[in-house]
């Protein structure tokens, strides 16, 4: 009896263990997320001396990731479509692509609840007219 005692406690241990050990490593994959979120800087673009054409760019935060092409026509963006976006909650943010087209800007507002998910396209958008 004092042998499956032990081994029960043991096992208890182990599995308390493992959940502590996982717990840890899933902080520290949320806090690189949130980090990397943080850390997004969405350039002022120049039209101007954007070139026609269709641009491809992506950006990946973890959680959240966006794949998109741009198309420029005479210094003005008329067409983006996302071609992959990795999120977690839905599809809120894909207005950021008809917002950005109306304002020929990247300086758009983000979509309330989606904030994440909007500043990840942005980047996207950014990084294909880099």
């Amino acid at each position: 009896m004092v042998n499956v005692k032990n081994i029960v406690i043991s096992i208890i241990g182990l599995c308390v263990v493992a959940v502590l050990v996982f717990g840890v490593k899933y902080l520290i994959y949320i806090q690189n997320y949130k980090n990397i979120i943080k850390q997004i800087n969405i350039r002022k673009i120049d039209l101007s001396k954007v070139a026609n054409g269709t641009y491809s760019g992506s950006f990946d935060a973890l959680e959240v990731g966006a794949e998109v092409k741009v198309t420029v026509d005479d210094h003005k963006i008329t067409d983006i479509k996302i071609v992959n976006h990795k999120n977690v909650r839905g599809e809120k943010a894909e207005v950021i692509p008809e917002r950005v087209i109306a304002a020929q800007s990247l300086q758009v507002d983000t979509v309330s609840g989606a904030t994440n998910s909007s500043k990840v396209i942005l980047k996207a958008i950014d990084n294909a007219l880099q």
